[in-house]
């Protein structure tokens, strides 16, 4: 039998057009599988009044109230109320991004799921199978490194390398950078998502620190709008925000 010592080209490009379809195909394949999260989506109890803050009664679960505290936990809780009011950030930051009064949206692709905000806080949740990188190769930040995997029509994530959360948003819970981070999202309704995070924190906590956070889809709203702002009529006074009278 003879065989060729090159291949025609001809047939090396056909071989290359198969091996691209098969791939969208297989790609098609997988999307369709995936869950439907299309829509702008908040935290439940947290849906803002027309000043863009949630009104009496809201309901943030992230802020620490409930968070198995040890000693060091407790002296971290201390500083951070003593200088939440010097603080001020662009976002939110993780966690509290996922229980913030900023509207939500879930990108869920074949290898990755995107979940962005309004004030533009991203968070890469990747899906293809890999694992975090090696302790060594990776450092905090203030979303963390996530990975994660559907059981289901359940997106199960997995964040580490936290920056300590109250660094960036004086209203997150002020955990350490060794915290780690599980959620299990699941749409139980066209128009609900309930998920469940544990943390556990070595440092901050004496055990592990169950959520359960529930999203609810916004009607009347079809798109996040992302901008630049300088607003000067946002002050902090006595550790709340006010909406102070117009500058002449």
């Amino acid at each position: 039998m003879n065989v060729p010592k090159t291949i025609p080209q001809r047939t090396l490009r056909c071989l290359v057009f198969s091996v691209v379809v098969s791939a969208i195909a297989s790609l098609a394949v997988q999307a369709q599988s995936l869950p439907d999260w299309q829509g702008v989506w908040i935290a439940e109890g947290l849906t803002p009044e027309i000043s863009g803050f949630p009104g009496p009664g809201a309901q943030y679960k992230l802020l620490g109230q409930t968070a198995p505290w040890n000693e060091q936990g407790m002296a971290r809780v201390r500083v951070a109320q003593a200088n939440q009011a010097d603080q001020k950030a662009d976002g939110w930051g993780f966690p509290l991004m996922m229980n913030a009064a900023a509207p939500l949206q879930f990108l869920i692709a074949p290898h990755e799921t995107l979940i962005i905000n309004v004030y533009r806080d991203v968070r890469h949740v990747y899906t293809d199978g890999r694992d975090h990188p090696a302790a060594g190769d990776r450092w905090p930040t203030t979303w963390g490194d996530s990975v994660g995997r559907w059981e289901g029509d359940t997106l199960v994530i997995d964040t580490v390398s936290v920056r300590d959360p109250n660094r960036y948003f004086f209203s997150n819970p002020p955990l350490s950078d060794q915290a780690h981070y599980v959620e299990r999202l699941r749409k139980t309704g066209s128009d609900r998502i309930e998920s469940t995070m544990t943390i556990e924190d070595p440092v901050t906590l004496t055990g592990p620190w169950v959520v359960e956070l529930d999203y609810v889809r916004l009607t009347g709203l079809d798109r996040l709008i992302h901008d630049a702002y300088d607003n000067d009529r946002n002050e902090v006074e006595d550790g709340l925000f006010k909406i102070v009278p117009p500058k002449e």
